[in-house]
């Protein structure tokens, strides 16, 4: 039987995020008799590395805190000299950066790009760095047409959506209208969540429904500038934060609506847990949401930055408990259809072995 290929993992931290759980159960879910996976961080200990460890996976940490040190890229280049893993996977900006100029530079056999976020191809100098890779995956279809845009070639990229666990991620007993008018948003309080936006339609929705709250549920480094915000916003009463955990499903449970005021997109994960939990989502029109939520067909899509068209979606979901529960319901089916974890990990097996010359 051939040697499990070693697959190395690469990213700047495990904090809570969408990024990070998706490729930690990617991690999970390998078949050890065919992959054998270790994760690098370009930081310290952080909030998920319990889970890792409870999988058994190797983890090597190369900072001390819980912030990225300023060389680590020398430390990376020690590390992926070191392992000379068979396939590199960065998972964010910084790894995919570096880990493509020293594969070049280390003669390593395969480094897989990826493509996550909506800002992904900017962040990632992918006009340039797409040419370090030997395949690309991006995870979702509007991410795949801005990479043949900015020339890398559709041979090169493999569209693999995200997975969400079906099992865990499900309809709580509890029914949307015996619930509270809980608006739930789980996301990093970072820029390109627009969380602004958001803040703005709350208070217009508490016009009419004085005693909807909005949810914040996760950690990023806008935290102190986006509760300074909340303070002085006419719905401030109505603002609640709460840090990320690594369970989340609480939340999803005592909640109304999810919903996401982005301005840049891949392809959600939190979308896909919610839509997994019967919420009703209210999102903007950006990156691969649209097709998260085909087209409009399992929730309601607003443009981007536009709070009196958020306000109006999230309107029409408070006013009417029966579009709620039917959008709720499509949602859940189309992610136990299209989205299912086992469809996401065969997925990258199936590409992992083409790239070491086993498929």
């Amino acid at each position: 039987m051939p040697v499990p290929l070693s697959i190395a993992f690469v990213m700047e931290d495990l904090c809570f995020g969408g990024t990070q759980r998706q490729l930690l159960e990617l991690a999970r879910r390998l078949d050890r008799k065919r992959f054998s996976p270790t994760m690098i961080t370009l930081t310290g200990a952080t909030d998920m590395d319990a889970l890792a460890h409870e999988a058994g996976i190797p983890l090597i940490h190369l900072g001390t805190g819980r912030r990225v040190p300023p060389l680590f890229f020398l430390a990376l280049r020690r590390e992926l000299a070191r392992l000379r893993p068979d396939i590199v996977l960065p998972g964010t900006a910084l790894p995919n950066i570096w880990c493509r100029i020293w594969g070049k530079l280390l003669g390593l056999p395969c480094v897989v790009g990826t493509v996550r976020g909506g800002g992904g191809p900017r962040r990632q100098h992918e006009r340039w760095l797409w040419r370090l890779t030997q395949t690309m995956i991006c995870n979702s279809l509007a991410l795949r047409e801005v990479l043949q845009k900015l020339g890398v070639p559709a041979s090169r990229l493999h569209y693999i959506p995200n997975g969400v666990d079906t099992e865990r991620f499900a309809p709580s007993d509890v029914p949307l209208t015996a619930r509270p008018p809980e608006i739930l948003c789980v996301a990093r309080l970072a820029g390109d969540k627009d969380h602004e936006t958001l803040f703005r339609a709350l208070a217009l929705v508490r016009e009419r429904h004085p005693d909807a709250v909005l949810r914040l549920v996760g950690d990023g480094p806008r935290e102190a500038e986006l509760k300074a915000m909340a303070a002085a916003s006419p719905a401030r009463d109505g603002i609640l934060f709460t840090p990320g955990t690594a369970d989340i499903r609480p939340w999803y449970d005592g909640a109304r609506i999810f919903a996401l005021s982005s301005v840049r997109e891949g392809q959600p994960n939190v979308i896909l847990e919610a839509m997994a939990c019967g919420l009703p989502v209210c999102a903007t029109q950006v990156g691969g949401i649209p097709h998260l939520l085909d087209n409009g067909d399992c929730g309601l899509l607003s443009p981007a930055g536009d709070a009196g068209a958020l306000a109006a979606n999230l309107l029409r979901l408070l006013d009417s408990p029966s579009l709620g529960d039917e959008l709720g319901r499509r949602g859940r089916q189309r992610v136990e259809k299209s989205f299912s974890f086992a469809a996401m990990v065969a997925a990258h097996e199936t590409l992992f072995e083409k790239c070491a010359g086993r498929g």
